[in-house]
């Protein structure tokens, strides 16, 4: 017979534990009783009128005041502008413990708008980015073995940019490039860019500057050391320039001041 009055025990106990216990407040009519919440406060609603809290509506703040009359215990539910929801059970005393609360965003019950769920991505998605990349990476190497076109190159402090090749494949155009460093010292890589350059530079208003971001990069290397050559090649989406426009890279070295930019109409 005991172990079953034990089990109905455990059995009713055990919903209990998984409710957050509310925090008591104290207030009375003689003195306010603030609060000061981790967020602005949005909304703040007590369950009877014989307690009032007062938070500003129109320039939302940090802080709340609380007051009561006698009567019996009541709520207060509040709501801050990051969605945090904070519940408290409230009592009239003659006697206050305290007369300021600093609420931590531990106490929160819970927040106003469930946290979005970000879905993964399905397999058959994953399986063909990967197969894309295999693909880029296949025609990257294609290109580095098929020789130099439209070759163009700038050199500056021993550094030296070329532009190997400019090809065309599906949506994508991909850029062969080759970096030689004969500075004498290592050059670690800051950033390589490629722009769309329009207008003339002297007239501002005229003059556009176009960062195109690569989707995939073959072999790109972040030090390039004395006497060494390095292929790599830039996999862009697919444009065509206009006959006003100019194709920029502009290569920067890392805690350094070399600077390389080459221009090359298409």
């Amino acid at each position: 017979m005991k172990k079953y009055i034990l089990i109905v025990l455990l059995a009713l106990a055990s919903p209990l534990k998984a409710q957050k216990v509310l925090n008591t407040l104290y207030a009375n009519d003689k003195k306010n009783v603030a609060l000061f919440f981790p967020s602005a406060i949005r909304q703040g609603i007590t369950g009877a009128s014989h307690f009032v809290f007062t938070y500003n509506r129109e320039k939302r703040q940090y802080f709340g005041l609380l007051q009561a009359q006698p009567g019996e215990e009541s709520n207060l539910l509040v709501v801050t502008n990051d969605g945090k929801v904070y519940s408290y059970m409230l009592k009239y005393t003659k006697e206050l413990p305290k007369l300021n609360y600093f609420i931590s965003t531990d106490e929160s019950i819970g927040t106003e708008i469930p946290a979005k769920v970000i879905p993964k991505p399905s397999k058959e998605k994953k399986d063909s980015l990967e197969k894309r990349q295999e693909y880029f990476q296949r025609f990257s190497e294609y290109l580095m073995k098929s020789g130099k076109k439209q070759s163009k190159t700038k050199r500056k402090r021993g550094i030296k940019l070329q532009l190997q090749r400019i090809a065309y494949n599906a949506s994508e155009t991909y850029l062969v490039m080759e970096l030689t460093n004969t500075s004498g010292i290592t050059f670690e890589l800051d950033l390589l860019k490629v722009y769309r350059v329009s207008g003339n530079k002297k007239r501002k208003s005229s003059f556009q500057k176009l960062e195109m971001k690569p989707i995939y990069t073959y072999k790109m290397p972040s030090k390039i050391y004395n006497s060494q050559s390095v292929r790599l090649v830039y996999v862009l989406p697919k444009f065509v320039l206009g006959s006003k426009e100019k194709l920029q890279l502009e290569l920067k070295e890392m805690n350094g001041s070399r600077k390389v930019l080459l221009k090359k109409r298409l």
